[in-house]
């Protein structure tokens, strides 16, 4: 599958557009990260605990919208985005979405 931030893909051509192909998943904290994230605030620096947890969610969107894209038969997905929502205190929603579509 080819993702693409852009709307067409340099070397490919659009033959057929699908629609928008979306994925999401919903992350909480974690109160062992919350500790350590509250210690780091104290002296500064990376909360890497936070970079990971992002790092795997973004990717499980992505999979995920991968996934439906390919349900469409689109063999790309261009324009992908990537949004954040507040769903609950202490959880948020992750959301991948573009446009599914098929090129050679």
């Amino acid at each position: 599958m080819i993702l693409s931030n852009t709307e067409t893909i340099p070397g490919k051509t659009v033959l057929e557009i699908y629609g928008v192909a979306s994925g999401s998943t919903v992350r909480a904290k974690h109160v062992g990260r919350d500790f350590m994230a509250g210690l780091k605030n104290l002296v500064g620096g990376e909360l890497k605990g936070y970079t990971e947890l992002l790092q795997d969610a973004r990717q499980e969107a992505v999979d995920r919208m991968i996934a439906q894209a390919e349900s469409m038969g689109a063999n790309a997905v261009v324009n992908v985005r990537f949004s954040t929502s507040s769903i609950a205190q202490g959880a948020a929603e992750l959301f991948a979405y573009g446009t599914a579509v098929r090129v050679e």
